[in-house]
């Protein structure tokens, strides 16, 4: 393991900003269960007749000019440091391959991002030369998330590009630049944005969108999903030649981005197909409206939460209108304090009993994938050409990624089978792009206000979002005590507080011990696990018959209720209980480990406004004995920085067995604590790994 960088290295240091606590959290999640590759890698070719000396030059020259290259970042704070262009060797290697072709190099690039980065100790980027017959061909790289984004990969490749080729303003026809920026390559680094946050904006931005996703329906695809069992997810590729022109023909007669007319065009399908028009995206800018910004190598890209409202019989014009200015409002209020959204909106989530599920995750950003194995399946006239892989775990979104290079565009689908199977996947690019030839060809296609696909067997359409009763019955069953159930829709007349509105009632058998507090926090608990299920506004539970010993009872979900039910606090009871219990309460009380300064004048804060070490609960807990575990993380206030602490507190007590991103779910403390078990006993082996 590589040695912690010595401190005398450090020319700067100071808060992550608001975009790479994303990352920074999601490094501790399993690398199976992350949304994001990390590294992220792609490659560019070498330009005859330069050296493999003249591409180290090169990166030293752009380790200099660029911070992020020089960046390590804290395990347990989120706090980056910049040092030294000198203060460790270059991570470039070489490899010699027979022929340098596109299949090789994509191989190639695809191994290299395989290969871990460590961001605490390392360089957060390395390089590969790729060697035929002894000459450079290509340059591969890979660079970690929490440092670089993909924009800033990219930018990085152009710019090295156009040293090679010794024209190093050749980057100006990626980045932008202009005057003087393009001169004397100044550039925004990730320190130089902390101090531009402020902290009312942050907050104002925090309510608009809880106060919109409090008021979204959720799940608006599932019931027009693929096979029964959901096991597994589809990944395609689908490029087309065509489609590149249809799609800048519409985007100029819109007067909007291509981007956003695919956008559009996704929403425009979901309505089709589902009748719902009113949803979420969650759409991936690159957040460099700047001209200092576009030629940055720093994360600057983040997922902002775009609300999408749709007039059925509105044309495709009015539609692309309405996704732009989503996506402007999205990004004017989504840019600040992304760790303490995500919490809040966990909190919201429990007290509500729904997971707000975005429809779709759309990224404009297309990086090379190693999952992805070419399948010989290219129809007549060679317009377009499929990728795809063997399913594997679910997944409860529509991802797809949108690329426009050289006169083509590529689609990246990602679906779970519960939403659309493989089949329909296929479908779901071809559709678009024909959507987008008949808008080319001057068609208004308007929203339909119906459906026009049938919903799937075994869902059913509650006001909080699309349910599967069966999935429902599993979650109810999985509970100690309960001896049998079953869960139906209804309405008026059920016998239990008779109303209009539509409800799922479920019918139990029940230990006599059981109670609807408890079948209320088992449902919560589940929240965000199991796709399809959606818990209630209130629980009531009566009597329906003798029982001698075992009751049938039968508790409503009441989808028009006010409000989830008053559950009592409970103290933690357990020994598991107590140690995570303690650590809620320390990390609650804001006591990061050692001294919060770093010597820089910057707080530990993620924004950098919040003081020193605090690790932003609302409202100190008194002790251990003052967490309620019958409450999820959020609950208390703890936010996504603060995981890694508390999973190293955690580990300081002889504890582990959660993941990371379940301390970011809905899950009740109680049910936490449940999953923890005691270390293993393991040889020292040079160092610790960090969480």
């Amino acid at each position: 393991m590589s040695r912690a960088p010595s401190p005398a290295a450090v020319t700067r240091s100071g808060p992550l900003t608001w975009v790479q606590q994303w990352h920074w959290f999601e490094r501790t999640i399993p690398a199976p269960r992350r949304v994001n590759p990390t590294p992220l890698a792609d490659h560019c070719r070498v330009p005859p007749p330069a050296t493999v000396a003249d591409v180290r030059a090169a990166l030293a020259s752009l380790t200099a000019r660029h911070e992020a290259l020089r960046t390590t970042v804290d395990p347990l704070r989120p706090v980056q440091r910049v040092h030294r262009a000198d203060w460790a060797p270059l991570p470039v290697d070489c490899v010699e391959v027979p022929a340098a072709d596109a299949g090789t190099l994509e191989a190639a690039t695809a191994a290299l991002a395989a290969r871990p980065i460590d961001p605490e100790r390392e360089p957060p980027w390395r390089a590969r030369v790729v060697l035929e017959a002894g000459k450079p061909r290509a340059v591969l790289m890979a660079a970690h998330h929490v440092v670089i984004d993909g924009w800033g990969l990219a930018a990085l490749l152009s710019q090295l590009h156009g040293r090679l080729r010794g024209d190093d303003a050749s980057a100006g026809a990626f980045t932008h630049l202009r005057g003087d920026d393009a001169q004397s390559g100044r550039f925004t680094h990730l320190l130089d944005t902390v101090a531009a946050q402020p902290a009312e904006r942050a907050r104002a931005a925090e309510r608009e969108w809880l106060t919109r996703l409090a008021r979204n329906p959720t799940g608006v695809l599932a019931p027009f999903g693929g096979t029964e069992d959901g096991n597994g997810r589809h990944r395609l590729q689908h490029r087309s030649v065509g489609a590149y022109e249809d799609l800048e023909r519409v985007a100029r007669r819109c007067g909007v981005s291509p981007e956003t007319v695919v956008l559009a065009a996704l929403a425009h399908d979901v309505a089709a197909r589902t009748g719902e028009h009113r949803f979420l995206a969650s759409v991936v800018v690159s957040n460099r409206a700047r001209a200092a910004l576009r030629g940055s190598v720093g994360v600057r890209a983040l997922t902002v939460p775009v609300q999408i409202d749709l007039r059925p019989g509105a044309a495709f014009g009015e539609v692309a209108a309405s996704v732009a200015a989503a996506s402007a409002a999205a990004y004017r209020h989504g840019q600040y304090r992304p760790a303490e959204l995500v919490a809040a909106q966990a909190r919201m989530d429990r007290r509500r009993g729904v997971v707000t599920v975005p429809a779709i995750e759309y990224n404009c950003y297309s990086w090379p994938r190693d999952y992805l194995v070419p399948v010989e399946n290219t129809p007549p006239g060679g317009s377009a050409a499929w990728i795809s892989s063997a399913p594997d775990e679910p997944c409860e979104t529509l991802y797809v990624d949108l690329g426009r290079d050289g006169g083509v565009v590529t689609l990246d689908v990602t679906v779970g089978d519960h939403l659309l199977d493989a089949g329909q996947a296929v479908a779901l690019p071809v559709r678009l792009c024909a959507l987008l030839r008949a808008l080319a060809n001057g068609a208004d296609c308007p929203v339909p206000a119906r459906p026009l696909a049938p919903a799937a067997a075994g869902w059913w359409r509650a006001p909080q979002g699309w349910v599967c009763p069966a999935k429902v019955e599993d979650v109810v069953r999985g509970h100690r005590g309960v001896l049998g159930v079953t869960v139906v829709p209804g309405g008026g007349g059920t016998g239990v507080r008779d109303r209009d509105a539509p409800c799922l009632v479920a019918y139990a058998r029940t230990a006599p011990d059981v109670t609807p507090g408890d079948l209320h926090r088992h449902v919560l608990d589940h929240l965000g696990e199991v796709p399809g299920i959606v818990a209630p506004g209130r629980y009531v539970l009566s009597t329906a018959g003798p029982g001698s010993g075992r009751r049938r009872d039968r508790f409503r979900t009441d989808t028009g209720g006010t409000g989830p039910p008053q559950v009592p606090s409970r103290p933690p009871a357990t020994r598991a209980e107590r140690a995570l219990a303690a650590a809620v309460s320390a990390v609650g009380r804001g006591s990061p480990p050692g001294d919060s300064s770093d010597g820089s004048g910057a707080s530990n804060g993620p924004d950098g406004l919040d003081g020193p070490g605090a690790f932003y609960a609302p409202d100190a807990l008194d002790g251990p004995d003052a967490v309620d575990m019958n409450r999820c993380l959020a609950d208390h206030g703890i936010t996504l920085v603060a995981v890694p602490r508390l999973l190293e507190l955690l580990r300081q007590s002889g504890l582990a067995g959660i993941a990371s991103d379940e301390l970011a779910g809905t899950a009740s403390l109680g049910h936490l604590a449940a999953a923890l078990e005691p270390l293993p006993p393991r040889a020292p082996h040079g160092g610790e790994a960090s969480p």
